[in-house]
Order: C-alpha cells, then sequence, then structure tokens
C-alpha cells in the first residue's frame, strides 16, 4: 500500500506522460512501500537504507553513522505507536527524512528528522536528544517540537508557530523539517473527516505553501499545492485532473516537437544542454486554463534548458532569439536580479508556426537544484565553522544575540522575526502572519549610503523607515525617491533608491495618517503601539465644549492638525504676491499696483538710466543686492526692475519691449520674499523663525499654508540690514530639522 492510497485525492503522476516527459524531482512515490519494502509489516530491517541510498546520492562522503543510531532511538521509541491510517508511526518520520534526503539534506538535518516527534510523542526528552547527537540537532528536534494544548490552549497552533519562526531564523532548516513532515501528513490527510481535512489545508495554503515559496523549496511547495487544491476544490481539481489526462493521451506533442528542435539548434551552436519537458502541476493547469480558456498542447508544461555555466545561459538564450520566433515580451533575467528565494533561471518564450507559444527556462544545473530545493540544497549552516560554539545552544533553546545568525536568513525572514516581537497575542500574530505571507512578492531599493531594504511589494516609503529605523522612524519627516522628494505614502518600485529624511526630537509622533499607508506588519504595529500608548489630544470642539479655546495654534497647523484656513501672522504689509497674473497683462506689468521700491523701508535701491522714471522691484522675483538685474519700462512711467534669469525677462524680450539699463544705488539693506518647503511637525514654525532671528533677518510678513501630505508650504517677507546675509540666512532656514527646501520668490513659469 502506498501514501497516496491512504488519500484518494492525492495528485500522482498522469499514466503516459511519464513515458514522453522528465517529471520534476517526484516525492510522491515516497510513500509506505519505498520505506519498508518488502518486509513483513511488523520487521523494519532495510528501511533506513533507503534513507542512506538517497542521502549517498547527495553527499557520497556523508557519515551514515549518526543516521544509524537516531533510527534506532526512534524505532524504539515509537514501538508500539500507529497512525491513524494503520501504519506504523515509524512510517511517518522515516518518509520526512526520506523526502529529505531526495531534496539533497545533509546529515544533520536528517538526523533531526528521524528524531523531530520523539520528543512530542514518547518518553525521550530533549537534553537525552542533546548529550546523544549534540546540540545541533536538539536544536533543530525542538524548533519543530509542539508546544501543549493543555498549556496553550487555543493559542497552541499560533505559539507554536511563533516559537517554528524564531527557531528558523537562527537556523533555516527547522522549517524545512516542518515542511517535509505538512507534506507527509497532507498526503495520508484521506483518513481523517473532511472538516479536520479542510482546516488542515486551510493552515496550509495560508502559512506552509507561502513559507515553502518564499524559501525556496518549490518540489514540496509544487505537491502541497496540489494537495490542498484536491481538498479545498475537489470539483476543479477534477476538471484539471481529466485535461491532463487528455492531453496525454493526444497523438501529436508540441512540446516534444520544440524540444527536438531546440536540442538542434543547441547541438548546431557548439552548446551543450540537456532539453528536458517540465511538465505544469495541477495547480499551475487550473491557474493557465483560467487565464487562456482552451488550452492547446503547449499550455501543459515548459521546456527546462540545462547547462553548465552562467555564461552559456545566455549563449542558449541568444540562439534561441536568433534562430526561433521569441516573444519579447516574456522575457525575464531572473540569473542577474534572483528572486528573493534564490531562484535563478532565463524566461523566455518562443512561437511555434501553429501560434502555439512555448516556454523556455534557461539555467545551470546548480540553479536547478537550488531552484527546487532552496534553504535545502544550501547544506548546513555551520559547516563553515570549526568552532561548535557557533551552532544553536543546546541550553538556549532559540540561541541569545551573541549566538552566530544564520548566513541563509533572507530578509523577509528577519522582518517578520521583527514585528512577531511586537505582536501583542497569540491572534495578532497569527491573522498578521497570515496576511504577511500573503504578499509573495519582493522588491528590493537601495539606500544612499549602497546598502539594500528588502521590502514585500507594494510597500511605501513608511514601510521603509519601519524597515530601516524601527520605532526611531516616528521621527521620520520625508523621503527623497531617486533623487526628488516625495511623501511618505509613495509606493516603492523594485531597484528604487530611497533617501529617509529624519527629524531629531526624541519625543517624536507619528501620524495616523500613516496606517493608511503602512503596508508591511512591522510599520502597522509600531504605528498601533504607539497610537495605543498615547491618548488623542482634544478636537476643537471638545475644547469648546469645557470652555476653551477652539481656534488652531501655529503648532497645531505645522503638526497637520489645523482647520482649513492658512495661518497667517502680518507686520508692516501683506506679503508680495506670487499668484500668475491675468491672461493679456506682462508679468512685469501686473507689478504697477505695487508700492515704488523707494517707498519701502529699508528697500534695495535701484538706479535707471532715465530721468524721471519711478523704479519698483518686481515682485515675481524680488531682486536684492548683488543679483544681476534689469528694467522694463511699463505704464505710468514706471520701471520694473528684475533679475536676468526671471521666466518674465524671457516674455518681456519675446514680445520686442526694449530693456533699460538699471544699476544697484550704495544702500546694503535689502527686503526679499522666501519660500520654504518643510514637513509637517511640532514646534517647526517656532525653530525656523529664531533660526531667521538668528540671521538678523526681520520678518515683515509670514503665510503658512495648511499641511498637504505632510508637507507645508511657508512663504516669508524679510528684512535685511545688508543683502550679503541673503545666502546665509537660506542655509539656516535649510538647516532646520523639517525644511527641504528654501527659494527665492520666482514667477510661475521660473
Amino acid at each position: 500500500m502506498s501514501a497516496e492510497a491512504t488519500n484518494p485525492a492525492t495528485p500522482g503522476p498522469v499514466a503516459g506522460a511519464a513515458a514522453r516527459w522528465r517529471a520534476r524531482i517526484d516525492l510522491r512515490r515516497l510513500g509506505r512501500a519505498a520505506l519498508l519494502g518488502p518486509a513483513a509489516r511488523d520487521r523494519l530491517p532495510d528501511a533506513i537504507g533507503h534513507v542512506a541510498e538517497a542521502h549517498r546520492a547527495h553527499h557520497p562522503d556523508a557519515d551514515l553513522e549518526p543516521l544509524r543510531r537516531a533510527w534506532v532511538l526512534a524505532e524504539s521509541s515509537h514501538r508500539g505507536q500507529m497512525r491513524k491510517s494503520g501504519e506504523p508511526y515509524i512510517t511517518h518520520p522515516l518518509a520526512v527524512t526520506l523526502i529529505l534526503a531526495e531534496l539533497g539534506a545533509e546529515t544533520t538535518t536528517l538526523t533531526a528528522s528521524l528524531l523531530h516527534d520523539t520528543v512530542e510523542d514518547t518518553e525521550v526528552t530533549l537534553d537525552q536528544v542533546g548529550r546523544e547527537f549534540g546540540a545541533e540537532v536538539r536544536f533543530l528536534v525542538d524548533g519543530v517540537t509542539k508546544l501543549e494544548k493543555v498549556d496553550y490552549g487555543a493559542a497552541a497552533e499560533p505559539e507554536t508557530f511563533r516559537k517554528m519562526l524564531v527557531a528558523t531564523g537562527n537556523d533555516v532548516r527547522v522549517m524545512s523539517i516542518k515542511l517535509a513532515d505538512r507534506l507527509h501528513n497532507m498526503r495520508t490527510l484521506g483518513v481523517m473527516r473532511p472538516e479536520k481535512q479542510a482546516r488542515i489545508a486551510k493552515v496550509t495554503r495560508d502559512v506552509l505553501i507561502p513559507l515553502a515559496e518564499r524559501l525556496g523549496v518549490q518540489a514540496l511547495k509544487t505537491e502541497l499545492e496540489d494537495l490542498v487544491f484536491a481538498i479545498l476544490h475537489p470539483e476543479e481539481y477534477e476538471h484539471t485532473r481529466e485535461l491532463i489526462v487528455d492531453n496525454a493521451s493526444r497523438a501529436d506533442d508540441p512540446l516534444a516537437e520544440i524540444a527536438d528542435e531546440v536540442r538542434s539548434v543547441l547541438r548546431d551552436a557548439g552548446i551543450p544542454a540537456e532539453v528536458v519537458i517540465r511538465p505544469r502541476h495541477f495547480v499551475s493547469v487550473h491557474r493557465v486554463a483560467r487565464k487562456r480558456g482552451r488550452l492547446r498542447g503547449a499550455d501543459f508544461g515548459r521546456l527546462l534548458v540545462l547547462v553548465g555555466e552562467d555564461a552559456d545561459c545566455y549563449g542558449v538564450l541568444g540562439e534561441l532569439h536568433t534562430c526561433l520566433t521569441p516573444v519579447v515580451s516574456e522575457f525575464k533575467d531572473f540569473i542577474a536580479v534572483p528572486k528573493f528565494n534564490l531562484y535563478q533561471s532565463l524566461h523566455t518564450a518562443v512561437a511555434r508556426g501553429d501560434g502555439q507559444v512555448v516556454e523556455v527556462l534557461i539555467r545551470t544545473h546548480q540553479m536547478h537544484k537550488v531552484a527546487e530545493a532552496g534553504v535545502v540544497a544550501l547544506g548546513n549552516p555551520y559547516a563553515s565553522s570549526s568552532d561548535p560554539s557557533e551552532a544553536p545552544s543546546a541550553s538556549t533553546g532559540a540561541g541569545t544575540d551573541e549566538e552566530r545568525v544564520d548566513p541563509t536568513r533572507p530578509g523577509w525572514l528577519s522582518r517578520l522575526l521583527d514585528w512577531q516581537a511586537a505582536a501583542p497575542d497569540a491572534d495578532t500574530f497569527w491573522s498578521t502572519l497570515r496576511e504577511d505571507l500573503a504578499q509573495d512578492r519582493e522588491i528590493t531599493v537601495f539606500r544612499p549610503d549602497g546598502g539594500t531594504l528588502g521590502l514585500p511589494e507594494g510597500a511605501t516609503c513608511v514601510d521603509a523607515a519601519y524597515a530601516q529605523y524601527g520605532e526611531d522612524a516616528h521621527a521620520c519627516l520625508g523621503a527623497r525617491v531617486n533623487g526628488r522628494l516625495a511623501t511618505l505614502s509613495t509606493v516603492l518600485k523594485d531597484g528604487d533608491t530611497v533617501q529617509l529624511l529624519m527629524g531629531q526630537d526624541p519625543a517624536a509622533e507619528p501620524s495616523k495618517e500613516w496606517l493608511e499607508h503602512a503596508h508591511t506588519p512591522a510599520a502597522r504595529i509600531a504605528i498601533q503601539r504607539w497610537i495605543a500608548t498615547h491618548p488623542t489630544p482634544e478636537t476643537p470642539e471638545e475644547i469648546a465644549e469645557r470652555g476653551g479655546a477652539a481656534g488652531a495654534t501655529t503648532e497645531d497647523v505645522q503638526a497637520g492638525r489645523g482647520d482649513a484656513n492658512p495661518f497667517r501672522v502680518s507686520a508692516a504689509e501683506p506679503p508680495v504676491a506670487d499668484t500668475p497674473d491675468s491672461v493679456g497683462r506682462s508679468t512685469a506689468e501686473s507689478q504697477a499696483s505695487d508700492p515704488p521700491a523707494a517707498d519701502r523701508p529699508g528697500a534695495a535701491v535701484a538706479l535707471v538710466d532715465q530721468p524721471g522714471a519711478t523704479v519698483r522691484l518686481a515682485g515675481c522675483c524680488t531682486p536684492v543686492p548683488p543679483d544681476e538685474i534689469t528694467g522694463f519700462a511699463v505704464r505710468g512711467g514706471v520701471v520694473t526692475v528684475h533679475r536676468v534669469e526671471c521666466a518674465a525677462v524671457a516674455q518681456m524680450k519675446s514680445v520686442g519691449r526694449a530693456e533699460v539699463g538699471v544699476s544697484w544705488g550704495d544702500t546694503a539693506g535689502c527686503r526679499v520674499t522666501l519660500f520654504a518647503e518643510s514637513f509637517g511637525r511640532p514646534h517647526l514654525l517656532a525653530d525656523l523663525t529664531e533660526a531667521m532671528a538668528g540671521e538678523g533677518a526681520e520678518i515683515v510678513s509670514a503665510t503658512v499654508e495648511p499641511p498637504s501630505q505632510q508637507r507645508v508650504r511657508h512663504t516669508y517677507t524679510v528684512q535685511l540690514p545688508d543683502a550679503a546675509r541673503l545666502p546665509s540666512l537660506m542655509r539656516a532656514m535649510r538647516n532646520v530639522a523639517g525644511v527641504y527646501d528654501v527659494s527665492r520668490a520666482q514667477t510661475p513659469g521660473a
């Protein structure tokens, strides 16, 4: 009896296809018959031999003594225990171990796999495992041992997964064993009640399959997907099986024809390569059918081209695109830019004369091994160290900060470990874990210092801030994406460069609006935790009800809490207008309504080569000494003075207006309008005006517009005793935390 026989829904090979197609690593055959051989049911003399044979295929020089000793302990401790299927319980750890051996796991993983249920289901203790097999095996066994329901109740399952993920953060082999364990359990799920089958299948779909994908163990992931598909969607599964069976009975095979043509092309080009047909698994066929409707022969598989060197992959690609008809839109290079789960391959597609499109995967043999087995193929993360102390400690379980971090730990796992520690309870952890794992695509963004951040697809600048700075990201003021200023709500793309602009206030507050833009659990949990520990400020209505002033203060505006009206402070005069002029009226002429420059207290004096003319400094560009200036005569005998780079100058010249010679007088003082762009934060206005006062600037008028997407625009008209101080004033304003730009008044077209 095979493992498939215990579960009628278990997908198996389709008759007829094997003769023409080379299957994937076929883990389905590893059932009880393969393990026990022809021996009687109550004797298991050759069982460990199957594991040893599969192990030696990947590791010819492996020491099998630990496996033999682990087998003796596991068989004796589980003796007399039976599975619900009626088989001896020992068939389960044997099957799990054989799955891992076929994937290429090293000896320590296989030893722990044989023992993975002993501590949970027998009298064997962790200390005994540690004494007999060492700290690494003890750590791995402890990592996959479930927590007792009697101690944790309904939280036992999520807390078990939390414990397992923390252990995986130190050693990814923990999750490898768990995935193989779940695969064998799913194969034999048919003996359970339908409702329990469905519950286990849903957890497998929501948690285990995404973890298998992220760890790159495609051989496990694809079979788990098919098993879940069969249980949760039996009708669609059966329809898909019929499609595959019908296609296998076809006389013609377009994939075989294209495979022969590709072999011929590569043989003529002198590129040594193995070309095989790679059948799609059930879920993949189902997805293609939903996408394309009617399926044709080429839709049931792909071509896989295996070569020896990376350079040969690109050589194969060039030959295929030269000799066959490529579908350019289908090309993807995962060799130059590997996926977050270690996957590397070139993807392309070629078109047949009848319109069928054949997908082609090109990779080296080593890439193929990693594509199938993922982190399992990477072996022992501690093998390069001769110091046993660098392995996880048998006494500390999950380890300490001083222990060596597993070099195979991917970025997504580090992020998961960060936020899980902050999850307040098991329910929050469980729901957030499923949501996090549903985000199955990852992007990489670059920091200005050359470092990288791995983020899920759809992440924003808010997520990048919390990924880089943790809870210190509460002080984030904004970001630049690819050198351009961006709001924190900006969605990042793969390859973006992100510079996060951080404030210095240790009491900085995150905005509640950030929750709308937080895509990662780490960002959401950090913001929600801050909100939960800080009471919400009173609204203006609440203040009014208790007799207080309901008006928005300056600091309210800076923090984004004011009303819709701009906050305005006026001194000697209103700010200089900087709005566009009416159509048909020149920008220079629009200044005719301004008071003459000579009438402005302390304004710079400009001299004009036109006797009797009134001189006016243009409000569009607010020229001050020592700016290079020019003038134009407008109505009423007025000459407006502009900076030569002002957009109005080009406009005047374009309509044939003659320039008037102007120059600066002896006065050193000046009046100028400055625009400051900043991110909203408490106390910003006070800090900014203090910096301006420190440079000797007298604020004549100021306008602060309401915040928009955490950004605030300020307009200041200031009087300086010496125009030479203007550059240092602008530098001092830019140095205020939260201010990202300060500029002189300009026309909109400038």
